[in-house]
C-alpha cells in the first residue's frame, strides 16, 4: 500500500499542529511515524487511528523505551487531539469592524494563542490579533489565523504578509531574519517577553501616545519632525 501518497491540505495542517506541541518534535520526524504506525495514506479518516502510544513508541524507537522519553503526557494527548481534529481552541475574542478609522490612530498587531492576549512567538502562534489603536480608543478589528503558515514555502513572509497592513507587531519573541522582514514591510516590532493581557500592554501604548511618543511611533502618528525632535531631546534630558 501506499503510505507516502500527497496528504490532503487538512491532514498536512494537523500533522503540522500536532508538531507543534511535541518538544523539539520536527513535522518532518512526526510524518515519519505516523507513516510507520499507520499502514494506510495519511488522511483525516486514518489520522483519528493514532493513539498516545503509537506516538510514544515512535519516539522511542520501541516499546521497552518508551519509559526513558521525558515528553509530558499532556503533550502527547494534546498531539492526538489535533490529530484527531478534535483539538478545539480557546474561545476567540470577538472582532469589530469599524466603518471609519479613528483619527490619529495606528493598525497594531498582536502574536496570541489564547483568548486576547500577547502569549505568541511571531514564528509559531496560532493567530494575530488585529487592533486599531488611538490615544483615545483601542478597538479588536480582526482575528487571523496563522495555520496555513506551517504550509508556505516562507512562512515566516506568510504571516508577515498576513499583517502587512499593520504598522506595529508586539510578539513574546521574533527571530532575527523574521524581523528584518518584518521591518523592510514598513511594519515596526516590539518583543514582550513576559506577555500579557493585550488590552493593558495596549493601554501602555496608548498612553506614550497621548503623551510624548518617541520618534518612530511619532512618525506613525503623522506628526511633524519638529515635534518629534523635541520628544527626543525630552527622552534624552531625562
Amino acid at each position: 500500500m501506499d503510505t507516502a501518497a500527497p496528504l490532503s491540505r487538512e491532514a498536512a495542517l494537523r500533522i503540522a499542529l500536532a508538531a507543534r506541541v511535541l518538544p523539539d518534535v520536527p513535522v518532518r520526524q512526526l510524518l515519519a511515524i505516523l507513516r510507520e504506525r499507520i499502514d494506510a495514506p495519511l488522511i483525516e479518516s486514518t489520522l483519528q487511528r493514532v493513539t498516545v502510544s503509537d506516538l510514544k513508541i515512535g519516539l522511542a524507537g520501541s516499546e521497552d523505551d518508551v519509559d526513558l522519553l521525558d515528553t509530558p503526557m499532556e503533550a502527547f494527548k494534546e498531539a492526538v487531539r489535533i490529530l484527531w481534529g478534535e483539538s478545539v481552541p480557546g474561545e476567540l475574542p470577538r472582532a469589530t469592524p469599524l466603518a471609519e478609522l479613528p483619527p490619529g490612530s495606528i493598525r497594531v498587531a498582536v502574536a496570541s494563542n489564547c483568548g486576547e492576549r500577547l502569549d505568541g512567538h511571531f514564528g509559531s502562534c496560532q493567530r494575530f490579533l488585529i487592533y486599531q489603536v488611538s490615544s483615545a480608543q483601542l478597538t479588536l478589528i480582526d482575528v487571523r489565523s496563522a495555520r496555513e503558515a506551517d504550509l508556505a514555502e516562507d512562512r515566516n513572509g506568510y504571516r508577515r504578509d498576513l499583517i502587512a497592513d499593520c504598522q506595529v507587531l508586539y510578539a513574546v519573541t521574533i527571530g532575527g531574519p523574521a524581523a528584518s522582514k518584518v521591518v523592510r514591510a514598513g511594519i515596526y516590532p516590539i518583543m514582550k517577553i513576559a506577555g500579557g493581557e493585550a488590552a493593558q500592554i495596549l493601554a501602555a501604548l496608548q498612553a506614550v501616545m497621548a503623551s510624548a511618543p518617541p520618534p518612530w511611533l511619532a512618525k506613525l502618528l503623522g506628526q511633524h519632525a519638529e515635534r518629534r525632535l523635541r520628544f527626543a531631546e525630552a527622552d534624552d534630558d531625562a
